[in-house]
């Protein structure tokens, strides 16, 4: 067994960038016909025939352990030198993860715990990513002398919060949802009145406290940002007024944006570019599946994707599977229990043959594009109380299935999927998972591969629940065991199609990364970017900050 090395190429000036966007559009031109694929197709489209015959001949004999390492870069020694050239390559192209030494990059930088009250409500992952990004910010707002930081796409306030209280910085917090910022201003006056009798004990009673603003908005475009950056902001009063950009209202901004969703992460980047008063810019981006791609119902200067010149002149489109797939994370895929990746294969093997049947049976749904997951908060929690113990326990820092419900990509709520795709199987497998429990009678056994394939009372349920999730009826003349039988001998080919599927996903990251990198680079000399992996991937897979300085008067 082998893994990757370290990625030979570098992006710290444009050219550099550009030669690696370069090699990433020469590698994955030949393989669009995997990554452009719809896994639901698979046993209708005989996809797995795609595939280099060897390289399917011996990744279907493989252990379930190492399939699950196969998008880290991971290879067996005795597998064919065209896959191991392949998987190899492929990993040499990909933006490393591992957490950057912050302190070397960003000298001066105070991190600190929080306490507990400013991370009441976090999860584990989430108090991590903003312990990390509000010392982050606080070092680039305090290297450009800002007197207010934007938080673009606050959420619930938590990183607008420590940067308010805990590192003393005016702060608004910006989100489309009211209701989050009614949350964020109860939160604050709570953390508020903590603070003010922590001072009332201390010599610095006479201080006034920071709490960050709320403003409730949708980011549409890059005026509304801008209209934002033009207000003068008092910690006291701060009010969205319409007006020009070129004001010379002596403001200095920063804009912060933790996992802002699809395109508001690129309209964070073309702000900063356009609006003076924005000095610096600190972006964290998720959600690649919902950016706007030109030549797909978008046109001109206001698509998410491409951003930059170069990217631009190679020529290449992606696509809404293509960006689905961005978002898988090699860490989640490594971390996978066996068993939670075995219900995982089973499952794009029962959805792909819930496919044929719609495709026999149903022609005329199969037009609507219907979604068969997605049931909400409510129904999840349901279903992952009734998962085996055995898929719930930790051992080796391995993740269980309730760890990785949103498709081993790291979580967001604004993550949705239209199509009939690979989020369908993964919201399906609680389900699933919750009818092995009841069938044997809450005992937990270790799933084989060979329970998987050919499991037809799992199928024959899963088909039943799917059709009731469309509202049909099944049909007197639907065989469901007859297109089970039909596809049963080739269900064992899911795992390995899926996986190597799947090793595309960092790259085509990397990728987007590069472009939204490059378009900051092409603005020339006064512009200092970088792109930092800033978390633990292991614990937030969307770990890397794109961070910019303007470094002269724009």
């Amino acid at each position: 067994m082998s893994s990757n090395g370290s990625c030979k190429y570098s992006c710290e000036t444009a050219s550099e960038t550009l030669e690696w966007i370069n090699a990433i559009v020469d590698f994955i031109r030949p393989y669009s016909f995997l990554t452009d694929a719809h896994v639901v197709n698979f046993f209708k489209d005989r996809m797995w025939e795609a595939i280099d015959k060897e390289w399917m001949d011996c990744l279907r004999k493989e252990a379930v352990e190492n399939l699950l390492q196969i998008p880290g870069g991971v290879v067996q020694d005795h597998w064919p030198a065209s896959l191991k050239k392949f998987i190899v390559t492929l990993s040499s192209l990909v933006l490393p993860r591992q957490q950057q030494d912050l302190q070397t990059v960003l000298p001066g930088m105070n991190m600190t715990s929080l306490n507990s009250v400013l991370s009441t409500g976090m999860n584990w992952k989430k108090k991590h990513e903003v312990e990390v990004l509000s010392a982050v910010v606080d070092s680039i707002a305090t290297s450009v002398g800002a007197n207010a930081i934007i938080d673009v796409g606050s959420g619930q306030g938590y990183l607008a919060q420590v940067l308010s209280f805990h590192y003393q910085h005016a702060v608004v917090a910006i989100d489309a949802c009211s209701h989050h910022g009614r949350v964020t201003d109860a939160r604050a006056e709570q953390i508020k009145k903590y603070y003010a009798a922590q001072m009332r004990k201390s010599v610095s009673g006479n201080r006034s406290l920071t709490v960050p603003k709320t403003v409730t908005c949708n980011v549409m475009s890059i005026d509304m940002l801008k209209a934002l950056a033009d207000t003068p902001l008092h910690k006291d009063n701060v009010s969205l007024l319409q007006s020009s950009c070129n004001a010379d209202n002596g403001s200095s901004l920063v804009l912060a944006g933790l996992h802002a969703c699809g395109d508001l992460s690129v309209t964070m980047l073309k702000t900063f570019m356009e609006c003076k008063e924005v000095k610096a810019v600190v972006s964290i981006g998720c959600c690649y599946n919902l950016l706007s791609e030109e030549g797909f119902n978008h046109v001109g200067s206001q698509c998410g994707f491409p951003m930059s010149c170069g990217v631009i002149s190679a020529g290449i489109s992606l696509g809404k599977s293509s960006r689905d797939l961005a978002c898988q994370s090699a860490e989640r895929w490594k971390c996978l229990e066996n068993d939670a990746g075995l219900h995982n294969f089973e499952l794009h093997a029962f959805r792909a043959a819930f496919q044929m049947v719609l495709s026999v049976y149903y022609p005329e749904v199969m037009s609507t594009s219907p979604s068969i997951g997605r049931q909400g908060k409510a129904l999840r929690r349901r279903q992952q109380r009734v998962v085996p113990n055995s898929l719930l326990h930790h051992k080796e820092n391995k993740c269980s299935l309730s760890e990785i419900n949103s498709h081993m990509t790291g979580s967001c709520s604004h993550k949705k999927s239209t199509e009939l795709e690979t989020d369908d199987s993964f919201d399906m497998m609680l389900e699933t998972t919750s009818i092995t429990n009841e069938n044997s009678s809450n005992k937990a056994t270790k799933c084989e591969r060979s329970e998987f394939v050919g499991n037809y009372p799992l199928f024959q349920k899963y088909c039943l629940s799917g059709l009731c999730r469309l509202g049909l009826e099944p049909l007197k003349e639907t065989d469901i065991h007859g297109i089970w039988k039909q596809v049963e001998s080739f269900a064992e080919l899911i795992g390995p199609y899926w996986s190597l599927r799947a090793a595309f996903g960092p790259l085509l990251e990397t990728f987007l990364l590069l472009d939204r990198l490059l378009f900051l680079q092409e603005q020339g000399s006064s512009i200092e970017a970088v792109m930092l992996p800033i978390f633990n991937p292991a614990l937030s897979p969307r770990n890397v900050a794109i961070i910019a300085k303007k470094l002269t008067q724009m």
